[in-house]
């Protein structure tokens, strides 16, 4: 691992010292840099990667001074500056970027010792906590000067997404301790199962629709489809929960909800959506119109693809071997793997765009999928909402928290 080591040190270098007078989103901040660089810390013991990630933690510190803790979308690491997106709902803060912050400073915090970054993400527990949900619910726009909530919009897809999955993986990630957290989400899913969660009328396929302004827009965004494994994890770390048949029954209906998304293009991948979307209607009647991009096949694979395969959620290796031969076929070209624009099309055109996470992400999932359970096993290590491992609390060596003196050696391969 020595060479990879070394390569890997001069990228982190040569990345962090590079970005001084840009905007950059706090949430992919901390989602790819942070969480890459305590993975990188975790499996080799190196304190660079440490240090690293204090450095770019603390470009993300100065978004969190507003009135309520709720932190700014984006940041000019130069100036300390930050705001909120133009086009976010009263200029809200994003529900699924600032719940989707706790593993990386929690764990920060642990080994480092330093409180700062667990204080940070705490304060946002407690407004969330202690803040009025509609029928349960949470909006996707949070106010950071006043502490209400924005447009009524509610989506367990995009701009909602993450906040659901980090409420359970702070859960596990603690080797859960953190009750509240899991409170949390026990409740916000039973508030979506019950206001959002409905069948299609032909076929009774199980989505979570959109709502705004207390309608249902009886459709379900591609991102949305990580919630069938989010739903496996939930139950499988519970066994003998009450909960655990309803939620199996959900991760399993998501799924195949997902899945038939899939196989029913002629490409067998499945479709962005506008705006990435998942028409229910079409879907019943085996119909569907739009394009794919190798960004949004993450969402199949992020939990409905490592976490199910773990989680006995009912599909089998040669479902993602289908789709991994789908990718070869559709999207792979001579220097990467491209999006394609009609996946209904026998021979559709490519987009000549391949993104980030497609590497952090989906290869990755496809990779475990393949591999034995014991690779990283999920009692041991929790993936954040960018595709990297971090090791949980009390039952991995790899965590190597500041007040332990044990610690493991660094992963070899």
């Amino acid at each position: 691992m020595g060479d990879l080591n070394q390569f890997l040190k001069q990228q982190a270098l040569g990345s962090l010292y590079s970005v001084q007078k840009i905007e950059l989103s706090v949430f992919e901040t901390t989602i790819r840099f942070i969480g890459a660089i305590l993975t990188l810390y975790s499996f080799t013991g190196d304190p660079m990667y440490r240090d690293k990630a204090v450095h770019i933690a603390d470009k993300m510190l100065p978004a969190f001074k507003t009135p309520t803790g709720i932190p700014h979308a984006l940041i000019n690491v130069y100036t300390g500056d930050s705001k909120n997106y133009a086009w976010a709902s009263g200029s809200a803060s994003i529900l699924s970027e600032l719940g989707t912050l706790h593993l990386e400073f929690v764990y920060l915090s642990d080994v480092t010792g330093n409180p700062i970054y667990r204080e940070k993400v705490e304060k946002i527990r407690s407004v969330i906590s202690s803040i009025e949900k509609p029928n349960g619910l949470y909006p996707n726009y949070l106010n950071p000067k006043t502490g209400h909530w924005g447009q009524s919009h509610i989506s367990m897809g995009a701009l909602g997404d993450s906040f659901y999955e980090y409420l359970l993986k702070a859960w596990i990630q603690s080797n859960k301790e953190d009750t509240e957290g899991l409170k949390l989400f026990d409740d916000a899913m039973a508030a979506l199962m019950t206001h959002t969660m409905r069948r299609s009328q032909k076929k009774g396929l199980l989505y979570f629709s959109d709502m705004k302004l207390d309608r249902l827009e009886h459709k379900m965004d591609h991102l949305g489809c990580f919630s069938g494994g989010m739903f496996g994890l939930a139950a499988h770390t519970r066994p003998n929960s009450e909960l655990f048949n309803k939620y199996m029954d959900v991760a399993k209906g998501i799924t195949n909800t997902c899945h038939e998304a899939y196989i029913q293009t002629a490409t067998h991948i499945g479709s962005c959506g506008l705006p990435n979307s998942i028409a229910l209607a079409s879907l019943d009647n085996g119909h569907g119109v739009l394009s794919f991009s190798v960004s949004q096949n993450r969402a199949l694979e992020k939990h409905c693809g490592t976490e199910y395969g773990y989680t006995g959620i009912g599909f089998l290796t040669s479902d993602f071997e289908s789709f991994y031969m789908a990718l070869e076929k559709h999207c792979r070209t001579e220097y990467g793997y491209t999006g394609i624009k009609n996946v209904y099309q026998e021979n559709p055109q490519q987009d000549d765009v391949q993104q980030s996470f497609f590497l952090a992400e989906t290869l990755k999932y496809l990779y475990l999928l393949f591999s034995d359970d014991s690779l990283l096993p999920l009692d041991q290590w929790v993936f954040n909402s960018e595709g990297h491992p971090l090791p949980v609390k009390g039952k991995n060596d790899f965590y190597r928290e500041a007040s332990s003196d044990v610690g493991a050696a660094p992963i070899s391969r």
